[in-house]
């Protein structure tokens, strides 16, 4: 638990004109499970992007599981982490299948132009049982719900067997129902993996529960610590820019503004 596998020195990201990071440092502990949060163009994004290998830096440091981000270590970092975005929209002429979706998530481990093994369907297939899709896995992947389309990504995303999860909005544009089913998977994976976490979401309601929080504005980190030192009204209603409310209903807290 105490090895680091995420430190970010001082970094500084800009895409043409705009700042998205602006000097920001953060280090993640192996088996974190670590919420990042803030208003949208704080810098959430672009704060996985370079945990994920793809981040241009024009100033700082970035080391993930103990290498520095260089092109020489990016794929290695890649096929390590494992990268869920939100819910896209997905031609449901397109003839792909859920089970080959999540094969994609082999490739990284294959190479190019190396077919699958016995070992990379199987992978596939625990991948599968794990979020609940194997009933599904024939199934074309533009005629699934959203909630179904999540759990292959996250499927895909497991079949890389990484070390490091990270989650990009993954319950945007869902309904209540489903964005708590994957609220709940994401927790049960990160738990029986043994993974390490980064959750990404500007929907306070929306956060998992946590080891510790990151606030994220303006492309600064305001401030990291655990929940119920970070999660308070006074913080969030300054953060978002709008009064915050917190309130206990059926025994967990729900943000109101």
């Amino acid at each position: 638990m105490d090895e680091v596998v995420v430190e970010i020195e001082n970094a500084v990201v800009s895409y043409r004109e705009d700042v998205a990071l602006r000097g920001v440092s953060l280090t993640v502990r192996r088996g974190e499970f670590v919420g990042v949060i803030g208003p949208n163009g704080a810098g959430k994004t672009t704060l996985l992007t370079l945990v994920n290998g793809l981040g241009r830096l024009l100033a700082g440091r970035v080391r993930v599981l103990g290498k520095p981000l260089t092109p020489r270590n990016i794929h290695h970092i890649r096929t390590r982490v494992g990268y869920v975005a939100q819910v896209q929209n997905i031609d449901p002429r397109m003839p792909i299948t859920v089970r080959e979706v999540v094969m994609i998530g082999r490739y990284g481990q294959l190479g190019l132009l190396r077919r699958p093994t016995k070992a990379d369907y199987e992978a596939v297939e625990r991948a599968l049982e794990m979020v609940g899709m194997s009933h599904l896995a024939d199934r074309p992947i533009g005629h699934l719900s959203g909630g179904e389309q999540q759990r292959t990504a996250i499927a895909r995303a497991l079949a890389q067997e990484p070390e490091i999860f990270l989650l990009d909005e993954p319950t945007a544009f869902l309904d209540w129902r489903a964005q708590r089913e994957i609220l709940d998977l994401v927790r049960e994976i990160h738990d029986r993996h043994r993974l390490t976490t980064l959750f990404v979401t500007h929907d306070l309601n929306a956060l998992p529960r946590c080891d510790r929080v990151v606030l994220m504005k303006g492309g600064l980190i305001r401030s990291v610590g655990k929940p119920e030192e970070v999660l308070r009204e006074d913080v969030l209603s300054e953060l978002y820019d709008t009064p915050i409310h917190i309130i206990e209903l059926d025994g967990k807290r729900v943000v109101l503004s």
